[in-house]
């Protein structure tokens, strides 16, 4: 199956986004602008803005978003999207005043059967977060900006695609601005060798418009992490799910307030190091 985008109508809920057979042409959702249309406002935030600022689920300055706080061993990471940047890129603040960390690699299938195309669970890679960026004590908050902050709690499960059903509630905040919407369908996802090459034998449909710079943000499920915003079907979201993602990069989701590590401040050998 592949999704596509469609001529119909975008207040034709309906009709916005349809599954076919065979592969498809979707547009990335990497680094710059989108206009939103005008009848979308955004409201004040009415939440702090923590030192350093939790960035799942907002935007990674200079980059595209974030999406959620996981760990590899004891490196503390924040999932986004190889949109963004390739592995061993530096990310500097837009000033190039503050490393916010390097991107590492990108999920991938150890096995493929479409030749000449690259697999994927999910279309995912990971920032490795600069030990002075980590916001400890907040590693298991997504920040969705106006509609407020949410807490991981311990021992969530992020979502699988099974988990993921049509009518399912979604939010972004990608680019900081607030949207939400349900799922609209969902089936495989093979991309022309000779285009982007790339396969993903689930990706999400969701009736949630978006644009550039979303890639990589954080989507929720019924409240519940779900998956990494991809591709742009007719101006519609396109995600691929979390928690295969994670398994293929061997990642944990934080859902503990220090990913169950412990911060420099309070590991009582720190001063001797």
């Amino acid at each position: 199956m592949r999704i596509q985008r469609t001529s119909a109508p975008r207040t034709r809920r309906g009709r916005a986004i349809r599954l076919l057979t065979v592969a498809l042409a979707g547009l990335l959702l990497g680094i710059g602008s989108f206009s939103i249309v005008s009848a979308i406002t955004t409201p004040r935030r009415t939440t702090p803005v923590y030192d350093p600022p939790v960035l799942a689920g907002q935007q990674i300055p200079g980059y595209c978003s974030g999406g959620f706080y996981a760990r590899h061993g004891n490196t503390v990471v924040l999932t986004t999207s190889p949109h963004c940047a390739g592995e061993g890129t530096v990310a500097y603040d837009p000033g190039r005043a503050t490393v916010q960390g390097v991107f590492g690699p990108t999920a991938q299938d150890a096995t493929c059967p479409y030749p000449g195309h690259t697999c994927a669970a999910s279309d995912l890679n990971e920032l490795v977060v600069a030990p002075d960026r980590i916001p400890w004590g907040h590693l298991n908050v997504v920040d969705l900006g106006t509609a407020g902050y949410r807490i991981i709690p311990p021992g969530t499960q992020p979502l699988t695609c099974a988990d993921i059903a049509t009518g399912d509630p979604v939010e972004i905040d990608g680019r900081n601005i607030y949207r939400n919407g349900t799922v609209e369908e969902k089936g495989q996802n093979l991309f022309p060798a000779n285009e982007d090459g790339s396969y993903f034998p689930c990706m999400i449909a969701a009736h949630i418009q978006v644009g550039s710079g979303d890639s990589g943000s954080a989507v929720l499920v019924r409240g519940i992490p779900a998956g990494v915003t991809s591709r742009d079907f007719g101006g519609w979201l396109g995600f691929t799910p979390l928690s295969e993602g994670l398994a293929e990069l061997g990642l944990t989701l934080c859902t503990t307030p220090d990913c169950g590590l412990v911060p420099p401040a309070a590991d009582p050998t720190a001063s001797a190091r």
